[in-house]
This record gives structure tokens, sequence and C-alpha cells, in this order.
């Protein structure tokens, strides 16, 4: 299973990666929701997980450009971010967010939510692969 992680943070970008690593996921990393377009051209996640507050594409316009495009509408996207402000989480939801943790989360918080999520997902009618 295949998630691609956006942060603007090197380091949160690398504990998540390891988070998810020892839960057996397979990860790719992007900088920003720019970056994270051209590795979602290119190759295909069962779930993308970005933070809010980035660089060139922030976490709401990268949202919203995944849910718009048919090819990659149907994927999961959780919002991990410092934000704990109700209006950003309404925000993100309201930009097509299928969940959203706050930080500082632990393992085990985003393996449960992520699994969650996939199951969510499942019962919509998506396969694993991304495809209805």
């Amino acid at each position: 299973m295949k998630i691609l992680i956006v942060d603007d943070d090197k380091t949160t970008r690398k504990i998540l990666s390891l988070y998810l690593k020892e839960g057996g996921f397979n990860v790719t990393t992007a900088e920003n929701g720019l970056n994270a377009m051209e590795k979602l051209g290119s190759d295909t996640f069962q779930l993308v997980m970005t933070d809010l507050n980035m660089p060139f594409m922030d976490g709401i316009e990268f949202i919203k450009a995944i849910k718009a495009n048919p090819g990659t509408a149907h994927i999961p996207a959780l919002m991990l971010t410092a934000e704990t402000d109700g209006e950003e989480k309404d925000r993100a939801f309201k930009a097509g967010a299928d969940g959203y943790l706050s930080k500082p989360v632990t393992a085990e918080e985003l393996a449960v939510k992520i699994r969650q999520m996939l199951e969510d997902a499942l019962e919509k009618g998506e396969k694993p692969n991304g495809k209805a």
C-alpha cells in the first residue's frame, strides 16, 4: 500500500515516513503540493497525507486539486497539521479532506486513522488499487 506524504518540513517527512514504514506501508514524500502533484502524475497512491501550511501550494489547494481531477479524486486525503483551529478543520473538509489529525501525532494514532480511512474508502466501493 503506497502513501504520499506532503510536508515542507524535512524532519516531519522523515518521522512520518518512519512511522508508516514500520507499519508496513510503502512511502513516498513531497516537499509541497506542486511537487506532490508531479508525483501523483507519475505513480499510483492509495492515500495522501498533507500538511496545511506549505509554500507554493498549501494543503487546502492540494486537496482541492486532487479531488477535482477524475484520475485522483478517489484517493483518500488526510490533513495532518499543527492547526487546531476548528475553522481550519472545516476548510480542510470543505476542500475534500477525508480525515484530519492535529500534530503532534503518535505512530499508533496515525496508523489507526489511516486504516479507518482506507476501510471507509473500501465501503464506498473503492478498491485498494484506487479503482472503483
